[in-house]
């Protein structure tokens, strides 16, 4: 079999990492996930997984983020038959396939270009009313193209931090501007998480950079009129860590006590 050579750089190259984090963990007794098409996506890529220095641990807590966003979008889907998801920055994620939705679902997974190239050649396309948009998710011309005729829940898993603040402040507001109403769905880091990002290795390995950490959740509502924090779960406090083994475990439970190492990372949903 043909595999495909990559040749993603910097915050591109680090989707690799997601998709190997949700493979390893597909390959446990006890999948978090049972993300079988990340596996066989992993199967088809030339690439040495070895630089992103994934651990049983981290691929459990990529799992455990992965699912908590999964979660919260199929209960908006199931109050909202008829709405439009955007999924930004989705690059090699499966999230379409594993969540299945109805054909009145108005599904786009929005990422750049050669991103979407690669994901094309990987994964196999969903039917249904489904988009694939090539675009950085801060360009404002694919957002004015959706229509704005539907209740909208936007996931965005692993996108903030390569955002600098203005840009992702300024992305939310448009959403928010533009959409009757719906919800945002996506995980941050806090300070010390873009302080120590040198420590992560799959950004260090792909020269990648962080920068924004957001400190407290409850300063994004002050960004658009109406928009409410709902939940903000600390990445420590995940529903599923007893699934970790043993020194994940214990690593959460130190740092869960820990000022700053516990808001090291947050899983936030907003109503607006």
């Amino acid at each position: 079999m043909d595999r495909e050579k990559i040749t993603l750089s910097g915050a591109q190259e680090t989707l690799l990492a997601t998709l190997y984090g949700r493979a390893v963990d597909s390959r446990a007794p006890d999948s978090v996930l049972h993300d079988h098409a990340a596996r066989e996506a992993v199967e088809r890529v030339a690439y040495d997984f070895g630089k992103t220095g994934m651990t049983e641990t981290t691929a459990v807590g990529i799992a455990l983020r992965a699912k908590q966003l999964d979660d919260w979008a199929m209960e908006f889907l199931a109050e909202h038959q008829k709405a439009t998801v955007l999924h930004l920055a989705c690059g090699l994620d499966t999230r379409v396939q594993r969540l299945d939705p109805p054909s009145s679902v108005r599904w786009l997974d929005v990422d750049y270009p050669e991103v979407i190239d690669l994901r094309r050649r990987l994964l196999p396309e969903p039917s249904g009313n489904y988009e694939m948009v090539g675009a950085s998710v801060t360009d404002e011309a694919w957002l004015r193209a959706v229509p704005d005729d539907r209740p909208t829940v936007v996931v965005a898993e692993g996108l903030t931090m390569y955002l600098r603040k203005e840009e992702g402040k300024r992305l939310i507001q448009r959403i928010t501007e533009r959409f009757p109403s719906g919800q945002l769905l996506f995980d941050v880091y806090g300070p010390l998480g873009i302080r120590l990002q040198k420590m992560v290795p799959a950004v260090r390995n792909a020269g990648a950079t962080l920068h924004w950490g957001l400190d407290d959740p409850h300063e994004v509502e002050t960004w658009h009129p109406g928009l409410t924090c709902l939940d903000a779960v600390r990445s420590v406090d995940m529903p599923g860590v007893e699934k970790m083994p043993a020194s994940g475990r214990m690593s959460m439970r130190v740092m869960a006590r820990l000022p700053g190492f516990r808001d090291v990372g947050r899983i936030l949903r907003y109503r607006f």
